[in-house]
């Protein structure tokens, strides 16, 4: 359990590093990186994910494209799945398998999207680890504009599941 601590706030370090953050995202993450997005904080209970409204973001209707809206939402739930799979024994792999949204307001200038699923992600994580067999779990992230109207809700359905390497 202190090994899963200790990687979970290794991870949370490279996380808060905005240059080792922004160097991930450009190499795995390209379309976020160009978007602008940005996590703005991550605890073991929730993470915050901010996308402004730039030229590359907008949709002819003078708001954020929903796909941006998309990508931030979902890396606000991916970054708590992460944390908890960062060089986790076993490996975990990771997998979005279904996702519902609901607009509520036209979204302008900084959105912030908050998952607090944190610790029913890790302990979909654990339950994977433990058991070998596959957890899904459904995360919420809500984003919110500057003036702290809420503009969308999302619900990522995430699939956890450990990798076994073959006995020898």
């Amino acid at each position: 359990m202190e090994a899963v601590r200790n990687n979970a706030e290794e991870f949370r370090k490279l996380v808060s590093s905005p240059v080792r953050f922004r160097l991930f995202m450009l190499a795995r993450l390209p379309m976020a990186y160009l978007a602008g997005l940005r996590v703005a904080a991550l605890s073991a209970e929730s993470a915050t994910v901010t996308i402004p409204y730039k030229y590359i973001n907008k949709n002819p209707f003078r708001s954020i494209y929903f796909a941006c809206l998309s990508m931030a939402a979902e890396l606000s739930t991916g970054v708590l799945c992460m944390m908890q799979v960062y060089k986790s024994t076993p490996a975990v792999s990771m997998l979005v398998v279904r996702m519902e949204a609901d607009f509520t307001k036209k979204a302008v200038g900084r959105i912030a999207f908050t998952c607090h699923d944190g610790e029913r992600i890790q302990q979909a994580a654990e339950q994977t680890k433990a058991t070998g067999q596959g957890v899904t779990l459904t995360a919420t992230s809500t984003g919110t504009d500057e003036s702290g109207d809420v503009v969308a809700t999302f619900r990522f359905t995430w699939s956890l599941k450990a990798k076994h390497l073959p006995k020898a």
